[in-house]
C-alpha cells in the first residue's frame, strides 16, 4: 500500500498582529444627579476567528498549530426620547447590531487593502438598518414614537481603527499627551459653525447645543452615519463617550486624566467622577481603551494617522 509522502514546507508562522494587540478597556456609566433613569447604554465586545490544528501527520512548523485574529468593538449609545423610550432606543440599537453581526456569514477581520471600503459600508449599513427598525418600532407604538439615540463605536482590526459615528457622543484619541477629536457633532449649534454663522467658542452657550440633526432612529429613517479609518500606533489611549461628559468636562481636563492614569478603570472612574462633580446633570458613559502594538510590526498599508484637521476645537 502507497503511503503519502511527507514534505518540508516553508511557512509563515507569525501570529497575525490583531493576535498580538493587547488592549487595557474598561466602561462605566452613571444616571448622574437629575435624571431617573440612564438612558445611555454601552458594549465592549471582543470577536475573532481560529484556526487550531489538533493532530496532522506534517512535520513541525509547516503549519502553525494555532493562529487567530481578534479584533475589538467598543460601542456608546444615547437614548432620546420621552419617559422611557431613549432607554429602550439605546437598547435595542446595541441588541440589534449585534444580532445582525451574528447574522453575518463572512465576518472580515482585517483591513487589507481591498476590505476597508466594505467594512466601512457594512458599518452604514448596519446602523440605517438600526435606524429603520427604532423608527418602524415608534410607528407601532405610540409610548416609544420618536425614539432615537447617537451612536458612536470604535472597531480596531490590529492596527487599524474604524470610527462610526451618529450624533452628538464622540470619540477622542490620545497620542503621545494629545488630545484628538475623531468626531463631529451632529447638532445645530455644529452646523451654524460650519456655515460661519457663530464661533466655536459660542457653542455651550447658542441654546442649540443639544439640537441634534442626525440621530438613528427618531421621526426619519434617514440617518447620515459618518466613519473614518485610523491607523493606531503603540500607547494610544481611546476615549469613547457620551455628551454627559463633554457637557460638564473640558479637553484639557479630559486631556490631563488620561494623561494622570495608567489603568484605563482609574481613568474612566476619575472622568466619571469629574461629570458628577461638576453637576451630573445627565446621564454619563464611558469607554477607555488604552492599546499595546508590537514594535517589530510595520504599519500593513499607507493610510492616514491623526492629523491636525481632527484636534479639538
Amino acid at each position: 500500500m502507497d503511503t503519502v509522502g511527507r514534505r518540508s514546507v516553508d511557512t509563515v508562522t507569525t501570529p497575525p498582529l490583531s493576535s498580538r494587540v493587547r488592549i487595557d478597556v474598561d466602561a462605566q456609566s452613571h444616571a448622574g444627579h437629575r435624571r431617573a433613569n440612564n438612558e445611555d447604554h454601552y458594549l465592549v465586545a471582543r470577536l475573532g476567528r481560529a484556526l487550531q490544528i489538533t493532530t496532522t501527520s506534517l512535520p513541525a512548523g509547516a503549519v502553525p498549530l494555532l493562529t487567530e485574529e481578534v479584533n475589538y468593538v467598543l460601542i456608546v449609545a444615547d437614548g432620546m426620547g420621552g419617559h422611557a423610550a431613549g432607554e429602550v432606543a439605546s437598547r435595542m440599537a446595541l441588541s440589534a447590531l449585534v444580532a445582525l453581526a451574528l447574522d453575518t456569514p463572512d465576518w472580515i477581520l482585517r483591513a487589507d487593502e481591498g476590505y476597508q471600503g466594505t467594512l466601512e459600508d457594512r458599518a452604514r449599513h448596519r446602523v440605517q438598518e438600526v435606524g429603520a427598525l427604532l423608527v418602524d418600532t415608534g410607528r407601532r407604538d405610540a409610548a416609544l414614537r420618536g425614539m432615537g439615540t447617537t451612536l458612536t463605536a470604535a472597531r480596531s482590526l490590529g492596527r487599524d481603527l474604524l470610527i462610526t459615528h451618529v450624533g452628538d457622543s464622540r470619540a477622542y484619541l490620545l497620542r503621545a499627551g494629545t488630545l484628538y477629536r475623531l468626531t463631529r457633532d451632529h447638532t445645530y449649534a455644529q452646523l451654524l459653525v460650519d456655515t460661519g454663522q457663530i464661533a466655536a467658542a459660542d457653542v455651550a452657550t447658542s441654546g442649540h447645543a443639544h439640537v441634534l440633526t442626525n440621530a438613528v432612529g427618531g421621526t426619519s429613517a434617514d440617518v447620515q452615519v459618518d466613519t473614518d479609518h485610523v491607523l493606531l500606533q503603540d500607547g494610544d489611549r481611546l476615549l469613547l463617550c457620551s455628551d454627559g461628559l463633554t457637557d460638564l468636562v473640558d479637553d484639557e481636563t479630559i486631556t490631563s486624566i488620561l494623561r494622570d492614569t495608567t489603568a484605563s478603570h482609574d481613568a474612566c472612574t476619575r472622568l466619571v467622577q469629574q461629570a458628577l462633580d461638576k453637576g451630573g446633570r445627565d446621564n454619563v458613559t464611558v469607554i477607555v481603551a488604552a492599546y499595546s502594538i508590537p514594535a517589530d510590526q510595520p504599519a500593513p498599508h499607507a493610510d492616514r494617522g491623526v492629523d491636525a484637521d481632527t484636534q479639538p476645537e
